[in-house]
């Protein structure tokens, strides 16, 4: 539980100070696989978040929480 926590107050502050994180960073902190994420599309809600794809960085994508 205290894992779960922390993964949800990462993600919040992610969210709220507008950072943009990698589509493997997204995959880590959600604890699946990288191609799981880059295969949600372009907009998508995980929890309490909308996660947006904002563009592309070689084979990686720029991701926002909302």
């Amino acid at each position: 539980m205290r894992n779960l926590i922390e993964t949800l107050h990462i993600a919040d502050e992610v969210a709220s100070k507008g950072y943009l994180i990698t589509s493997s960073e997204l995959a880590d902190l959600m604890d699946i696989n990288a191609s799981a994420v880059t295969s949600r599309g372009d907009h998508w809600v995980w929890r309490n978040w909308v996660v947006s794809r904002v563009r592309r960085e070689g084979n990686q994508s720029a991701i926002r929480f909302c």
